[in-house]
């Protein structure tokens, strides 16, 4: 993926910044969610946990430190910063395109954990979005993760990480997580799993058609698509269930099949529109 661009002034770096606390993932609790969640990236705590509300009536969220905001200079600060700058490009013109203003996310750089709206952010969760505080969270370390544990190398596996997370930043401005959350309290756990599965897949389109974007930007490099084809079906829920546990369980899906991953971000690059990403409805 060609990064030569101006990057993003969105980045906020706590790298290197220790927290304490006990946050949303604190506890007995925290330790099962942990070793769930770092099988995974794109995590929304409230769809995964469903405790956000509780959460925010028993304890405020740790003070966040304050990290120096811009376009960071080290080589994978850059590279983040430039591919959020490039979603950025791409949902801005979209959002203008349906008559509406789109409110750009701030991406944190963090070092092991990290004070969230959601609750206390560790490393373990891989990245994710909290939609109380409008931000996506990453320890750029899952970076080696992903290409040593889940055998998903190259930059642009890396940019479907970072788009995924700002896909569900765009669900979140157009009030797809606040129509979910009316679902919790009428569904059975495993009928809004189901759905928090659609959710994941929806983000997974809106990867793709920041994607198609990015192509007719003359971004994208021979074997990028490819690359987050392997991402993709490395981190599917059959495919990481298959070879950690031996077997199946769909009703403890999260994010969706590898087949479905991969086939819902092609959806939305080839199409390039948010109209094709209706998951809630498609297989």
């Amino acid at each position: 993926m060609r990064t030569e661009g101006p990057g993003s002034s969105n980045v906020e770096d706590r790298r290197g910044q220790r927290v304490g606390g006990r946050g949303l993932i604190g506890g007995g609790i925290g330790a099962l969610v942990l070793v769930v969640l770092g099988m995974f990236f794109g995590i929304d705590p409230r769809v995964i946990l469903g405790l956000a509300d509780t959460v925010q009536q028993m304890q405020a969220p740790a003070q966040a430190p304050a990290g120096k905001v811009g376009a960071p200079s080290d080589e994978m600060g850059r590279f983040v910063s430039v591919v959020l700058a490039d979603t950025e490009q791409t949902w801005n013109t979209l959002f203008r395109q349906l008559g509406r203003d789109y409110q750009e996310p701030r991406l944190v750089l963090f070092t092991g954990a990290t004070p969230t709206a959601c609750g206390t952010g560790q490393t373990a969760m891989g990245p994710f979005y909290c939609p109380l505080d409008q931000r996506v969270y990453i320890d750029l370390a899952f970076y080696q993760q992903l290409r040593d544990r889940f055998r998903a190398p190259g930059d642009f596996a890396q940019a479907y990480v970072i788009a995924h997370e700002v896909g569900h930043h765009v669900q979140n401005q157009l009030g797809i997580m606040e129509r979910m959350d009316a679902y919790r309290q009428r569904l059975s756990e495993t009928q809004y799993n189901a759905l928090s599965v659609r959710l994941e897949l929806q983000a997974d389109c809106f990867a793709g058609v920041w994607a198609h974007h990015a192509n007719n930007r003359q971004l994208l490099e021979a074997g990028d698509v490819n690359e987050a084809m392997t991402a993709a079906a490395a981190i599917g829920d059959d495919t990481i269930q298959r070879r950690t546990q031996g077997r199946i369980v769909p009703d403890s899906f999260t994010h969706g099949t590898s087949d479905q991953r991969m086939r819902w971000f092609m959806t939305g690059m080839k199409a390039g529109q948010i109209s094709a990403c209706n998951t809630f409805e498609g297989a």
